[in-house]
C-alpha cells in the first residue's frame, strides 16, 4: 500500500507509516496542483492539511485511490461529492486540534480586548500609549456563540470560567442540550442584538458563507467585538471593513480569511484588526494530535477496513466490522444475485431484518446489498463509498423494515428488488457463526451457498426433470460438482442449483433450456 503525504504533517504521522509493515510513504509537499495530478494514480492514500485542494481532476486521475485523510477539521479543500462518486473515503481528525483552536479564540478575544499587539507594536516603537489603549473587562460581558460543536462547546466552558454571559445559537442542537451544558439557547437574531461578543464556530457551506455580513451588523450592538478563528468567508470582509469604519464594529480578530493567504487587504490597515495566519490548530500537542490520528485512521482502514471519522460513508469499527462481516458478505451476494435474477432497471430496493441483530447499526449490510447489485450492471467501480450516491442517481428507492421474529431462523435478512417487469425475491441468513446461506429465491426453498459459477433451473416438479439434466450434462463430458433442489411454496414447481467442474457452454447451455420440463436456465457467477 502507497500513502501521499502532501502537506506538512508531524513527523510522528510520518513514522507511523513508515513502521507499518506491508506500507510505504512518499513526503511530497508543496506540489502544484498539475504536479499532483501526474503521480496520485501511484497511491492508495493521501494525507492531506489546508494546502493541498483534492479537486475534482485530481480525483479523476487517482485511479487507485481508496481514502484521503485530512490533519485537522476542516474540509472545504475537498471536492468531497466527487470523492464519494469515485468511491474514496474522505476522513478528518475532529478531536485532534479542538482544545487548541478553542484556547486561541479565547486568547484572540482578550487580545483584542485588552490592546495587547497594537500595546506591543507601539511600545517597540518608543511610543507610550497608555491611554490610548485602554481596553474593556470581559467580565459579565455577553458571548454569542454560533456553533456549539466540538470546538464552540470548549469556548463556551472557558468563557464561562471567565465570568462571561454565554448565548448559543446552533439549530443543529437540540435548546434542550444547550441549557442542560449551563447556557442559554437563542435566535440568531436573539444573539446579535444582544452580544457584547460574537464568535462563529460553524463548517464553511453554502447557508454559513456570509453570515456575517452587512445585515447581521446592523442587528448588532454599537461596539460589539467579531472573533472568527472558524472558517473564512463566514464573516463577510467587505462588509465588516465597513462596520469597522461606521464604528458599528468596535474591533475584530481574525485567524482565517476569505482567501489564504489574504496578500493585501483594506482590514490590515485598520489598528482595531488583530489577525493571525491560521493558527488555531498550530501548537505542537495539536500537530502531533491530527498526525497520530489521521495516521492510524489510514492504517486501521488500508489493513482491517475500520472505517473512523469519514464525512461520506458510516463508521464501522473492527469489533463491529469482525460480527456484522459474515452479513456483509451474504449482502453483497444477494444483491448481485438478484441483479441477475431481475429483468429491466431496478425502481426499487427493500431490505427486511427479522430476528435479533443485538442493536447493530445495520446501514452498511443495506450498503452492501446495493454494492453487490449495482456492480454487475453499471460500468463504474461500485465499493460502499459510492453504492448509495449510485442508487439514488438511478432513481432507486431503497427502504430498510425491521421485524422482530422470524418463523425458522433466528436471523433472516429479505431482500426485494422491482422492477418495469416485475418483483425478485431472494432471502438468506449466517449457518453457525460464519457460513453465508441463501435459503429462499423467488418462494423457492433451498440452501445456497452464494459463491462462484453456477445454474438456477427453474423447472416443473415431475418425474424425469433431474435425470434430464444430468444425463444432457453427463452426454456432454460435463461433472456435476454439487446439485440443490427447492420447491415452491405452494406451487407445482422447482428450482435446481447446480455447480459444474468446468463451464456449460453456450451449446450445452440452449440444449438444457429447450428440455421439455425446464421452464428456465440461468448462469450466474458471484
Amino acid at each position: 500500500m502507497k500513502v501521499l503525504v502532501s502537506d506538512n504533517l508531524g513527523e510522528v504521522g510520518i513514522q507511523m507509516f513508515q513502521q507499518e509493515p506491508g506500507m510505504e510513504v512518499d513526503v511530497k509537499t508543496g506540489l502544484q496542483p498539475d504536479e499532483l495530478k501526474g503521480i496520485i494514480g501511484e497511491y492508495d492514500a493521501l494525507v492531506i492539511r489546508s494546502a493541498t485542494r483534492v479537486t475534482a481532476d485530481i480525483l479523476e486521475a487517482a485511479t487507485n485511490l481508496k481514502v484521503v485523510g485530512r490533519a485537522g477539521i476542516g474540509l472545504d479543500n475537498v471536492d468531497i461529492p466527487t470523492a464519494t462518486k469515485r468511491g474514496v473515503i474522505v476522513m478528518n481528525t475532529p478531536t485532534g486540534n479542538v482544545v487548541t483552536t478553542a484556547e486561541h479564540t479565547i486568547a484572540m478575544m482578550m487580545a483584542l480586548t485588552r490592546n495587547i499587539p497594537m500595546g506591543t507594536a507601539t511600545l517597540k516603537e518608543g511610543q507610550w500609549a497608555k491611554k490610548k489603549l485602554q481596553g474593556r473587562e470581559v467580565y459579565k460581558k455577553v458571548l454569542g456563540l454560533i456553533g456549539m460543536g466540538k470546538i464552540g462547546s470548549i469556548v463556551a466552558d472557558r468563557a464561562r470560567g471567565l465570568k462571561m454571559r454565554v448565548i448559543v445559537h446552533d439549530p443543529f442542537v437540540a435548546p434542550e442540550q444547550i441549557e442542560k451544558a449551563g447556557f442559554e439557547a437563542v435566535s440568531l437574531a436573539d444573539l446579535f442584538k444582544r452580544s457584547d461578543y460574537v464568535t462563529v464556530h460553524v463548517p464553511k457551506f453554502k447557508d454559513t458563507v456570509g453570515l456575517l455580513d452587512k445585515a447581521a451588523f446592523d442587528q448588532m450592538k454599537d461596539g460589539v467585538m467579531i472573533i472568527n478563528c472558524a472558517r473564512g468567508g463566514i464573516v463577510d470582509e467587505a462588509d465588516l471593513n465597513q462596520a469597522l469604519k461606521s464604528g458599528k464594529v468596535a474591533g475584530a480578530a481574525l485567524d482565517v480569511f476569505e482567501n489564504e493567504p489574504p496578500g493585501v487587504s483594506p482590514l490590515f490597515d485598520n489598528d482595531r484588526v488583530i489577525c493571525t495566519p491560521h493558527l488555531g490548530a498550530s501548537t505542537l500537542e495539536a500537530q502531533t494530535n491530527v498526525a497520530v490520528q489521521v495516521a492510524e485512521q489510514i492504517i486501521a482502514y488500508l489493513k482491517d477496513g475500520t472505517i473512523i471519522n469519514a464525512v461520506n460513508v458510516p463508521a464501522v469499527s473492527g469489533e463491529i466490522l469482525e460480527k456484522i462481516g459474515p452479513w456483509l458478505t451474504l449482502a453483497d451476494r444477494m444483491g448481485c444475485l438478484l441483479a441477475q435474477l431481475s429483468a429491466g432497471p431496478v425502481n426499487e430496493v427493500v431490505v427486511e431484518y427479522a430476528g435479533d441483530f443485538q442493536g447493530f447499526d445495520l446501514s452498511p449490510v443495506t450498503t452492501a446489498v446495493l454494492k453487490g447489485m449495482l456492480t454487475p450492471i453499471v460500468k463504474d467501480t461500485v465499493n460502499t463509498v459510492n453504492a448509495a450516491v449510485m442508487a439514488k442517481e438511478r432513481g432507486i428507492k431503497v427502504t430498510e423494515t425491521t421485524l422482530v421474529e422470524t418463523e425458522e431462523y433466528v436471523n433472516l435478512i429479505t431482500v426485494k428488488i422491482a422492477s418495469s417487469r416485475g418483483v425478485s425475491k431472494v432471502a438468506g441468513t449466517i449457518f453457525g457463526q460464519h457460513d453465508p446461506r441463501v435459503v429462499n429465491i423467488n418462494n423457492f426453498r433451498l440452501e445456497l451457498h452464494p459463491q462462484g459459477r453456477f445454474v438456477l433451473i427453474h423447472n416443473h416438479d415431475k418425474p424425469g426433470a433431474i435425470g434430464g439434466i444430468g444425463s444432457l450434462l453427463g452426454d456432454n463430458k460435463i461433472n456435476i460438482s454439487s446439485m440443490r433442489v427447492g420447491q415452491e411454496e405452494g406451487g407445482d414447481k422447482t428450482m435446481i442449483f447446480l455447480r459444474t467442474d468446468e463451464m456449460i457452454p453456450n451449446h450445452v447451455m440452449e440444449k438444457l433450456r429447450d428440455l421439455p420440463l425446464n421452464i428456465t436456465v440461468t448462469p450466474f457467477e458471484l
